[in-house]
């Protein structure tokens, strides 16, 4: 079957088809507004946001930027609190709570990730972005009719060929093809099967075969080349996070900074331990101490409140143990120069 060919930049209105991958905790809008002036396709995380605080954003991005931009919305479906659960997750902290003179009594619960909701979208009207994606899915039809009805693009991140066809079957407009490679959480939503998660260059040409919408390839894409592989293998694009964490512009932490250019950053690994979902990051005492992955923690993302504790006064000691340092397989990309720049150097001649 002949692949069609795709023209991202035409289909998002921007200059290069590399896309800068959204990372909550580690950014706002002033990289993504960076990226879309270099002529890609800058990217706001949204999950971590209040109504106040997405105002704030869109407001700057709107103020910052003539060129289009994509927002980001995780899909998850909020859980029941259960006692039990995190009952066992204190119960597997509880050593280093006494380590840190913390009383768990005083660590109220909390979600800490919103989905997207019909809130959201009233207040996404007003600005009407002219890119919206989604992790962990597709928001209702409805959610999904009005995000579309100023004119959106949709994309949605797909980690297996099943995934992929059920995005396009109910609306998607474009792929993005998030391989094992990737920093952050997982975008799986129809399998929690880890073993079902394919690298990158082995997940886009299968995804880009079945599906007849432009796929962007999302995982170890660190330069040039990296992009020009991905497309030779049917992307259309390229969704790279890790490479801009060390950018100016970006929001992360003198302790991040410092892990992901150690020679720790060659080990990565996929852990719930900090939200109650596999998400890829650079491998501390905690994840060597309880396992990447704990049966222990209550789901996503009932997991952060008590671990963020932690997080809290060992970062005020200088220590990133129980820090999520979130990156991915292949950190060589990550440089201390403008986002500009960097964003100029992925796209090479493309």
């Amino acid at each position: 079957m002949t692949r069609p060919s795709f023209d991202l930049r035409r289909l998002l209105g921007i200059e290069h088809p590399v896309i800068q991958a959204p990372m909550a905790g580690v950014q706002a809008s002033a990289l993504a507004i960076a990226v879309c002036e270099a002529g890609g396709l800058g990217s706001l995380p949204c999950a971590m946001l209040d109504t106040a605080a997405l105002r704030r954003e869109l407001q700057a991005l709107r103020a910052g930027t003539q060129r289009p931009f994509n927002v980001n919305f995780f899909c998850h479906v909020p859980p029941v609190p259960d006692a039990a659960r995190e009952a066992r997750w204190r119960t597997a902290l509880a050593p280093y709570f006494a380590e840190f003179g913390i009383d768990p009594q005083g660590i109220a619960a909390g979600a800490g990730r919103r989905p997207f909701d019909a809130e959201g979208a009233e207040l996404l009207a007003e600005f009407a972005p002219p890119v919206v994606s989604f992790h962990f899915g597709l928001p209702s039809a409805e959610l999904l009719a009005r995000v579309k009805s100023w004119g959106a693009k949709v994309m949605a991140s797909a980690t297996t060929v099943a995934e992929a066809r059920w995005l396009e079957a109910r609306g998607a407009d474009v792929i993005i093809a998030q391989g094992l490679e990737a920093g952050g959480h997982r975008g799986h939503f129809l399998s929690g099967d880890l073993s079902a998660q394919l690298g990158t260059f082995a997940l886009v040409p299968q995804i880009a075969a079945a599906v007849k919408l432009p796929v962007i390839a999302a995982g170890g894409i660190a330069d040039a080349d990296g992009v020009a592989a991905a497309r030779r293998l049917g992307a259309a694009g390229a969704q790279i996070g890790t490479a801009y964490l060390l950018c100016p512009e970006a929001s992360t932490s003198a302790l991040h900074r410092a892990a992901l250019k150690s020679d720790d950053a060659a080990h990565t690994a996929l852990t719930n331990l900090f939200t109650g979902r596999p998400a890829r990051g650079i491998v501390n005492r905690v994840i060597r101490e309880l396992g990447p992955i704990s049966p222990a923690t209550p789901e996503f993302p009932l997991a952060t409140a008590a671990i963020s504790a932690l997080r809290a006064a060992a970062e005020q000691r200088g220590s990133g143990d129980f820090s999520p340092l979130w990156a991915g397989q292949n950190v060589s990309g990550c440089k201390e120069v403008p986002a500009a720049q960097l964003t100029r150097e992925l796209a090479g001649g493309v």
